[in-house]
């Protein structure tokens, strides 16, 4: 849901000169600065290293539900891809910005009782150390999606359904506690070009980030 948000927003901003989407299906859309690698597994980026290069940012927004899942697996999606990922992009751009898609309760600690955040946190503590020109961990809470855009995930689209209303709300009584879409794309970007005050970014940070990309 936040790749197709971030998506939207990079191939709306006249500065975004070209947008590389890996992923592991197609994303449906079409223009002209949009190029496409679809590959069943992320895991190995071997045979398209070439096609990585030059680029200025990376927007990392693959990740899954821990729900129902073992922390030993939980722990290959969440840490060893993106670490592998992350690997794999500084060797090939070390002049690269790289924005992850963490979560609001991830444990930088790494020795919490939680499982996902605990795994969340050593995520982002090894993209971190990464000698990237700059490194942001994104940090949304509730994520309202805009312009069509829904939930890969079914228990997803089911709770916002059932919770627009209160979304809604929420957002107009305390508008820092919610984000968007819309807003994370545009935050993201922002950051990407000017980077940020600080590596780890909440919901209020994030919010404030889009007000200040006006594409």
């Amino acid at each position: 849901m936040v790749g197709q948000g971030v998506l939207r927003e990079c191939l709306r901003d006249p500065q975004v000169e070209m947008v590389l989407s890996v992923g592991r299906s197609a994303t449906g859309q079409q223009h002209a600065k949009l190029h496409e690698i679809v590959r069943a597994s992320l895991t190995d980026l071997a045979a398209i290293e070439d096609q990585l290069r030059g680029y200025d940012a990376c927007f990392f927004c693959l990740g899954v539900s821990s729900a129902g899942m073992r922390e030993e697996e939980y722990r290959r999606v969440t840490y060893d891809l993106t670490v592998s990922v992350g690997q794999t992009l500084v060797r090939l751009n070390p002049g690269m910005t790289f924005i992850y898609v963490s979560g609001t309760g991830t444990d930088s600690t790494e020795h919490g009782r939680t499982m996902w955040a605990r795994v969340k946190g050593q995520t982002e503590n090894a993209l971190l150390r990464m000698p990237f020109k700059a490194a942001f961990m994104f940090r949304p809470g509730v994520i309202r999606p805009l312009h069509g855009i829904r939930s890969k995930t079914r228990s997803y689209r089911a709770l916002y359904t059932v919770l627009a209303p209160f979304v809604l709300l929420a957002a107009a009584v305390a508008p820092n506690s919610i984000t968007t879409t819309e807003k994370m794309g545009r935050a993201m970007i922002h950051a990407a070009q000017n980077g940020a005050s600080k590596a780890r970014l909440g919901t209020r940070d994030i919010n404030e980030l889009a007000k200040r990309n006006t594409s």
